[in-house]
């Protein structure tokens, strides 16, 4: 017979993929809608503000321990962010905006959205269904992202001439944003939102790289060092799990024949718990004691 927990299909409840679908889009939308009124140096600097946030929020809600080591790698990817900041400077690559300090207020907005999504996601991921959270979000944020073109940006979508060279832009930008939804719980489970943010840094890195080849633009030499400290940043961030889980495997066994060697001894001086002790075992070593096996002394 099939427990009540296997016949419930539904890991979480709807609304709160709706919810986390609601947070997502508008974060996406504030971000881009920055763009709109201030510098692309201004974006890529404030966009950071997710990583402290992420680190506040996972501390805080997931209970995730930080260690030194970990603050390290941080600084360290983020000083590489500021030195492409600073290489937009020295090479005069940038435009101020016509509103420079309403995008800049977009950018932060998004970016704390950006972090409560991604933390939000890293409990769902751990706690639920992988599958039921692509499938949710998904179909949440379509049916958000429709409304609200509907209502905010028709005038927008009106003036579009839809011709081959208007069309393949969108549909490059859709096969990315679904390969990286895809992949994305898939990282925050094996390394949690801190990393991913992190691990996000170096698209502005990548950028550069379509600047110099598809685009044949040249760039500031700042820019290498800065790809170099990003990467070196992520190998210090996650340098240390290995031996953190190695420990934490290492005292998990530890603490097991410590409790076995006591229901040893105590199944040596009352027999009748010793007897109940044994079964016990068996059971759980049989599935929680679904199928309980009786051992007679």
């Amino acid at each position: 017979m099939l427990d009540e927990d296997d016949t419930d299909t539904e890991q979480m409840r709807w609304y709160y993929y709706l919810l986390l679908s609601v947070v997502d889009v508008e974060a996406n939308f504030l971000v881009v809608k920055a763009y709109q009124y201030t510098s692309l140096t201004s974006v890529m600097l404030l966009d950071c503000w997710s990583i402290p946030s992420v680190i506040f929020l996972t501390w805080l809600f997931l209970k995730t321990k930080y260690r030194l080591r970990k603050f390290a790698g941080v600084a360290i990817c983020v000083a590489g962010l500021v030195l492409v900041v600073f290489s937009d400077v020295h090479s005069n690559d940038r435009g101020g905006g016509p509103k420079p300090l309403k995008g800049d207020m977009l950018v932060i907005g998004g970016s704390m959205l950006y972090a409560i999504s991604n933390v939000s996601e890293e409990f769902l991921v751990k706690n639920g269904d992988r599958v039921e959270l692509m499938a949710m979000l998904g179909i949440f944020g379509a049916v958000v992202s429709g409304c609200q073109i509907s209502f905010l940006e028709r005038n927008e979508l009106r003036s579009v001439h839809w011709t081959t060279g208007a069309v393949l832009p969108f549909v490059g930008f859709a096969l990315a944003m679904f390969l990286f939804y895809s992949t994305v719980p898939v990282i925050l489970k094996i390394s949690g939102s801190t990393m991913l943010n992190l691990s996000l840094l170096t698209s502005d890195m990548w950028a550069v790289l379509i600047r110099i080849f598809a685009y044949h633009e040249k760039v500031d030499w700042m820019y290498f060092i800065a790809f170099g400290a990003v990467a070196v940043g992520l190998v210090v961030y996650s340098g240390g799990d290995k031996d953190q889980g190695e420990s934490t495997l290492h005292v998990s066994e530890i603490s097991h024949e410590v409790e076995k060697e006591m229901d040893e001894e105590a199944a040596i001086r009352d027999p009748a718990r010793g007897s109940s002790t044994v079964v016990e075992n068996i059971n759980s070593s049989t599935g929680n004691g679904k199928y309980p096996i009786t051992v007679e002394k």
